[in-house]
């Protein structure tokens, strides 16, 4: 097929009709098992855990999308990260971004550990912070760029060199850029994850995962863990992202344009005291995150002065949906303080920089002039209260 353009590949990929039937959408195939011709010879298919027609066509085309060779479709992005977890051993030592994702570090502290599995958080921004982190046991180092909430950016190929010099394999959670804006493989990272719950889907109505590798060994690897676990993604769920994926490009284009604008505006808003966004030049991963990714996503984090100021702000505010989870056609306010990070202690976030005041915003596709509007009123209605 024509090596065309991310935006144009997400409508014209491999599975974009049935050779069955013409129809222009994928087949959902809820069968559970499948007849085979006899006692030797098996079909492509034998049992769904282990494969499944919709599932293979999403994950051949996240595959495509991602510059890879092998896709893997899991029921959420946490089943995505610990199965890739699972390629790790008693014994062995995984580095791993200090801002991470609340549910990846709640998994690599109160889980891994009791696999023997050793790990060292880092600042990421810093290459050498990293190579300074690694062990003669280091067997695998995560990443996750931007990181959340604080949009933190690593310098990708820096550590890819560096862990492929020294035989570490290298994992990065994509799931803020999305294929359309970065491509981790391309940058030398060894499995790409996605959270599809988010972005790729981009309805609020699926729970989904992915992963997508290059080299043909981890793929063996990754998809015998993958058939040994079970938490596979099941056909609806596949067609669900698969009709998200569509839409990715266009969707990611609007919400991100829309990002910058309010990124620039809450700036200029006294409540307002530091905002978190990687497009804006003053943010410290800027020109990093420039030269490895299309652009700067359309998340971004805003720190009030504190909780109170928060809760004021967020009973005012009337468009965007306050809720866990992001990347979504509506606009979603999150406090990660007790949603995306509740996991960490106080003490923890506030290393991170995840203070009582920070306030996560994936922009959907409303009118930007609406929101600033929407989040003008709250300030104004804040303000009020305040003084009362």
């Amino acid at each position: 097929m024509t090596n065309y353009s991310k935006q144009t590949s997400l409508l014209h990929s491999p599975h974009k009709t049935d050779p069955a039937t013409g129809a222009v959408s994928v087949p959902v195939q809820h069968a559970s098992t499948f007849h085979q011709p006899d006692i030797e010879q098996f079909g492509d298919y034998d049992y769904a855990r282990s494969g499944n027609p919709t599932r293979r066509a999403l994950e051949e085309t996240i595959a495509g999308l991602e510059n890879g060779t092998h896709g893997f479709a899991f029921a959420s992005g946490m089943a995505a990260i610990s199965t890739t977890f699972m390629l790790l051993s008693t014994g062995d030592h995984l580095v791993i971004t200090d801002d991470v994702y609340g549910g990846t570090f709640r998994l690599t502290t109160k889980v891994l550990h009791r696999q023997g599995i050793e790990h060292t958080f880092v600042d990421m921004t810093d290459p050498e912070a990293v190579k300074a982190a690694v062990k003669p046991n280091t067997k695998m180092i995560f990443m996750e760029t931007p990181s959340n909430p604080t949009m933190n950016i690593t310098p990708v190929r820096e550590i890819t060199d560096f862990a492929k010099e020294n035989g570490i394999l290298t994992a990065l959670d994509n799931t803020f850029m999305t294929p359309v804006l970065q491509r981790p493989l391309d940058l030398g990272v060894d499995i790409v994850i996605h959270s599809a719950t988010k972005f790729i889907g981009g309805h609020s109505d699926v729970v989904a995962g992915l992963a997508v590798v290059k080299d043909e060994e981890l793929a063996s690897e990754l998809q015998f863990l993958q058939n040994s676990f079970g938490a596979i993604l099941g056909p609806q769920d596949c067609w669900l992202v698969m009709r998200g994926l569509k839409t990715l490009h266009a969707r990611m284009s609007v919400s991100e344009q829309s990002a910058h604008e309010l990124a620039a505006w809450f700036l200029e808003q006294p409540e307002v005291e530091h905002v978190y966004y990687p497009g804006l030049t003053t943010h410290p991963g800027y020109t990093v995150n420039k030269e490895q990714a299309d652009g700067a996503g359309a998340v971004l984090s805003f720190r009030l002065k504190d909780k109170e100021a928060v809760r004021r702000f967020v009973d005012h505010v009337e468009i965007p949906v306050f809720a866990v989870s992001l990347g979504a056609v509506e606009s979603i306010l999150s406090y990660p303080r007790t949603m995306s990070h509740a996991a960490m202690s106080d003490e923890e976030r506030h290393a991170r920089g995840i203070t009582d005041g920070l306030l996560r915003l994936s922009v959907g596709l409303e009118k930007t002039d609406d929101l600033k509007q929407d989040f003008a009123n709250a300030f104004a209605a804040s303000r009020k209260e305040e003084q009362v």
